[in-house]
């Protein structure tokens, strides 16, 4: 990766790869061929989800590709709320996944109208305390989510995966990550619909710059903003151009241009309301 780490190491200690694969609405009949894909390619962080549907497919991808367990970072989330909801999410997950241990489990959403984020979070740091997972974050959380579940409980969260790209960068949610030592990670790093984000003059004069696409524009917009990518696809072709994001850098100049897109409108759902 061209001047940059090719991994964070999260305040437990477990190193995560900077650049992943992630399988948001992939079908469980076909997250085995991609994830296979990915891992042949090189990517080394995969990322699921209880609600994605497609565990079992993953599971059996890391099963064929001969690679051994501490080779593959695994990510994925659990939808329930409540103490005892998520730590049988998390044995389940387990069980799908054909694995002993998790590299990092994240509560998918905050669900605040449940009042159940803070006892969902303490199960996730009692699993971690017990092995079970090596890692504890949380996905599309704000600030004040962030702030109680600390509060609360002791423990911050070590990761904080959330909607990210060009059009919605999320700066004021990323300098308090920085302050409070938790990693960033991008989903949607593309944008949701992201045709626009390729026809972007800034993306566009960068892509040619380098002579390559503005997805891998965008991607190495976000890598050079010190975030952790999961970028997702079944087309092996696409999976492999997504990969090749590591190997140039954008100039000062071009990010500042890439910068100057953030709209500060959401393309995703909004933590305060989604799974209430």
């Amino acid at each position: 990766m061209s001047e940059l780490s090719t991994s964070i190491t999260l305040t437990g200690g477990a190193v995560i790869p900077r650049f992943g694969f992630g399988t948001f609405k992939i079908e469980d009949g076909d997250s085995q061929a991609a994830v296979e894909v990915a891992l042949a390619t090189g990517y080394r962080l995969i990322d699921t989800a209880t609600g994605y549907g497609n565990e079992e497919g993953v599971g059996r991808a890391l099963a064929a590709s001969g690679l051994a367990r501490d080779e593959v970072f695994l990510t994925s989330k659990v939808w329930d709320h409540g103490y005892d909801d998520v730590r049988k999410g998390l044995e389940a997950s387990l069980e799908r996944l054909g694995t002993d241990h998790l590299d990092l489990y994240l509560l998918h959403w905050p669900r605040p109208s449940l009042g159940k984020y803070v006892e969902s979070w303490q199960a996730l740091v009692d699993a971690r305390a017990e092995g079970l997972i090596r890692a504890a974050g949380v996905s599309n959380f704000t600030v004040e989510h962030l702030d109680r579940i600390e509060t609360e409980t002791g423990a911050a969260a070590e990761l904080n995966q959330v909607e990210l790209h060009p059009y919605f960068s999320q700066p004021e949610l990323r300098a308090y990550h920085a302050e409070h030592l938790i990693a960033t990670e991008s989903w949607g790093p593309l944008a949701l619909r992201g045709g626009g984000l390729f026809d972007e003059p800034a993306v566009k004069a960068a892509a040619e710059a380098h002579d390559r696409t503005p997805a891998q524009v965008a991607l190495r917009w976000n890598l050079q903003r010190g975030n952790v990518v999961i970028p997702k696809s079944v087309t092996p072709d696409r999976i492999r151009e997504n990969w090749a994001a590591l190997d140039f850098a954008l100039t000062d100049e071009e990010l500042t241009a890439i910068d100057a897109l953030d709209t500060g409108v959401r393309q995703g759902g909004d933590p305060a309301v989604v799974g209430n």
